[in-house]
């Protein structure tokens, strides 16, 4: 390591360090198409280099990593000279650094340089396709930005890149850039179908695409689903060039070029902002990944006169969402049992930050997608958590096995109660435990469930309180057996009780790290032995709950394929527990949304003795089982109209809401399309806006909703804001 005058020595340690981190990473990346590191690590190394020789310019040199583009080519293909440099582009992470980089823009144009062209950053491999006389010539990928690997084979293979262009005034010489992926559906079979051949699956849907344009032999590239976006030129010659990057874009879409239609030209910096957060709320839209949104000066012109940095552009940037995807080491895979006998292993990691939340499990859902993601214990895996969708294990960094991982094995009995696993029938995917009836597992998670908004709805009847009613430390036996014993609690029988804590989404013991020791908690009695206010408020919410609905009732009993929609028909049908559980299944399939399937689903259920005693111990404890006489339809003003309800609406709750619609005759729906009549929407409304937004649906507010109700949906159209779709 060489000594720089005014350098500290620590600083040119750090900076050789990161150098030496950051050359490896690229490397892996680019070029051996195995990264080991995730996005966000090697984006934390580029930000501390940067900010090392923004504070001593010294180390600034040509043999920088910050002042080289991608990574230098690979061994395994002819090597070909771009006919103008590929660039990089600098990088923004928040609204700070996008308003730095247009005031820089607009002080070095001497004016504003808008109006500015905004699209989707796609998480894939940049190449340049050369096309003369109409015909293309040769794909060849990025590699250090002046060399590249000659691709032109497999991008033959391509589907949507044509081999020839159409037409008129075709460039005699053009050079289009863009990103090749594979989209995400497509990313995940192609990782089952590696599995099962025994080769090792793919980190990322762009790790697959570079592997797979980089395939040796184009058949097994025409095998798989690559896919091509244009977004940009590097030459233009024989025919007047387009005045400003969208026209461009216009005129390759002509030339039967695939490119992308989320592409918008806005004129400031506010409407860029929108375009960013518009695409954070709706990340996982398009088809294939992104991991951004690039923001250009749309003026060619005025492109040229800002000209690049060493690597980059400075009439564009790419900001960069928060990461969603990292790598951690999987400890072990254990299972979990569900409420309906369903066990599910989840991996154990080391916790990690991913999305913003500290994550270390995450479900593998059965034994054959262990298999199909090629996962072992003792992997490092690509952890994703995208917003508040339950983490997920991508697939394992097989590059950095080391020979010490194992198999997962599936237990044969279940963890809890000892029972052998079986299959249901033959070709399920899940094992269950057969025991319903007496797996303290499946019992906790029936009563957590029947506690739970959707169901009965008693506060204080929690997963913690749920475990400890069901789940005592020995020698004390459980308080409730089944859902039969749930309403006949007493505060007597609450204030002894001691249970482990357990983790919600697994099912699994919590472990005190200090320890080692499984944590155990006295939840429904205080330090004097009194009942606590969870054991008062419990027994306030039990009391509450035996006014519920017929529907919540049912949904409570964990009836297999009976939700709330379901239950709710049923009881609008049945009005009564006794005309259901009577009920022959040509009855239940008559009623709307059920069907053959599910009504010999609920046959079966009521059927079995010991259900039917959780129904008769309910009643007997005061339980509502029947729904008042059903009131005369008034005027069905709203039929054959759908409807969506979100947010807080004052004076209705989401079901009150639901259903002063359907009494009028209107539909339901929990999602909102094209086919929505309305979107209701209280405060606080979230994606089920936006996306009535991006759909041109109307959107109803309170004041709105009463309009409907009241006038009808003609009167209730003229309040509606209709956004332009």
């Amino acid at each position: 390591m060489a000594e720089v005058e005014g350098v500290p020595v620590e600083v040119l340690k750090r900076h050789a360090e990161l150098s030496e981190l950051v050359e490896d990473a690229r490397w892996r990346y680019y070029v051996l198409d195995q990264p080991t590191v995730s996005d966000a690590q090697f984006d934390g190394w580029f930000k501390e280099l940067l900010a090392l020789e923004e504070a001593h310019p010294t180390l600034q040199t040509p043999d920088s990593p910050t002042q080289k583009v991608g990574a230098p080519v690979s061994g395994d293909f002819a090597k070909v000279q771009h006919l103008n440099r590929m660039e990089s582009l600098d990088n923004a992470f928040n609204a700070e650094d996008i308003a730095a980089w247009q005031a820089r823009a607009e002080r070095l144009a001497e004016g504003d340089p808008g109006p500015y062209l905004c699209e989707l950053k796609i998480d894939g491999l940049a190449v340049a396709l050369v096309y003369r006389d109409g015909k293309l010539e040769r794909g060849a990928t990025r590699g250090d930005g002046r060399t590249g690997d000659d691709v032109t084979a497999n991008v033959r293979t391509i589907k949507g890149v044509p081999h020839r262009l159409t037409g008129d005034d075709i460039p005699s010489l053009v050079e289009v850039r863009g990103e090749v992926y594979i989209p995400v559906e497509d990313f995940k079979q192609l990782n089952e179908q590696l599995v099962e051949q025994g080769k090792p699956p793919f980190a990322n849907p762009r790790n697959s695409a570079a592997g797979t344009l980089r395939q040796k032999d184009p058949r097994i590239t025409a095998q798989r689903p690559l896919r091509m976006l244009v977004h940009g030129i590097g030459v233009w010659e024989g025919t007047e060039e387009p005045r400003a990057q969208s026209h461009c874009y216009d005129r390759l879409r002509e030339f039967g070029l695939p490119v992308s239609d989320l592409v918008k030209v806005v004129p400031g910096l506010d409407e860029i902002n929108e375009f960013i957060e518009h695409y954070h709320a709706h990340r996982h839209d398009p088809a294939y990944e992104i991991d951004g949104v690039v923001v250009k000066v749309d003026d060619f012109r005025t492109q040229r006169e800002l000209g690049s940095t060493s690597r980059a552009p400075r009439w564009a940037i790419a900001f960069k969402y928060p990461p969603e995807e990292v790598n951690t080491k999987l400890l072990d895979i254990q299972v979990g049992v569900g409420r309906t006998g369903r066990v599910t292993p989840f991996g154990d990691m080391e916790p990690v930050v991913v999305s913003g939340s500290t994550v270390q499990r995450a479900t593998l859902h059965n034994a054959a997608i262990v298999v199909k993601k090629g996962v072992l214990i003792g992997d490092t895996v690509v952890l994703r958590k995208a917003g508040d969708v339950i983490p997920e294990i991508v697939g394992p960094v097989t590059a950095l096995r080391d020979g010490s991982e194992r198999e997962f094995v599936m237990p044969t009995h279940c963890p809890e109660c000892g029972t052998e696993l079986a299959y249901e029938k033959e070709g399920d995917a899940d094992l269950r435990c057969p025991n319903a009836r007496g797996c303290p597992a499946q019992i906790r998670e029936r009563i957590f469930f029947a506690a739970g908004r959707r169901a009965l709805d008693i506060d204080g009847l929690g997963y913690v309180a749920a475990t400890a009613l069901t789940q005592p430390l020995p020698p004390q036996q459980p308080v409730v057996r089944t859902e039969a014993d749930l309403f006949d609690l007493t505060l007597e029988q609450l204030i002894p009780i001691k249970s482990v804590v357990r983790d919600q989404d697994t099912g699994l013991p919590k472990v005190d790290p200090k320890t080692g020791e499984e944590k155990v908690v006295t939840f429904f009695s205080n330090l004097s032995g009194e009942p606590s206010q969870n054991a008062l408020r419990l027994m306030e919410e039990l009391e509450r709950a035996k006014e519920c609905s017929l529907a919540q009732v049912l949904v409570a009993l964990s009836i297999r394929h009976i939700g709330p929609p379901t239950a709710r028909a049923l009881a609008d049908a049945m009005r009564s527990i006794d005309a259901v559980m009577n009920a022959s299944e040509e009855e239940l399939a008559a009623v709307e949304g059920i069907g053959p399937r599910v009504a010999a689903t609920i046959k079966e259920w009521f059927e079995v003795d010991w259900h039917r005693e959780i129904i008769e111990r309910w009643r007997a404890a005061g339980v509502r089982m029947e729904d008042e006489p059903a009131p005369e339809k008034g005027p069905q003003t709203l039929e054959g109209l759908t409807f969506v309800v979100t947010g807080t609406l004052e004076g209705y709750t989401r079901d009150t809401a639901a259903e002063a619609l359907t009494s009028r005759g209107g539909k339901v729906s929990g999602s909102v399309s094209k086919k929505t009549s309305f979107l209701v929407a209280g405060e606080n409304a979230g994606s089920k806006y936006d996306k009535a937004v991006t759909l041109g649906v109307p959107i109803l507010d309170g004041a709105g909703f009463e309009v409907l109700l009241e006038e009808g949906p003609e009167a209730a159209a003229g309040v509606a804001v209709t956004p332009e779709g």
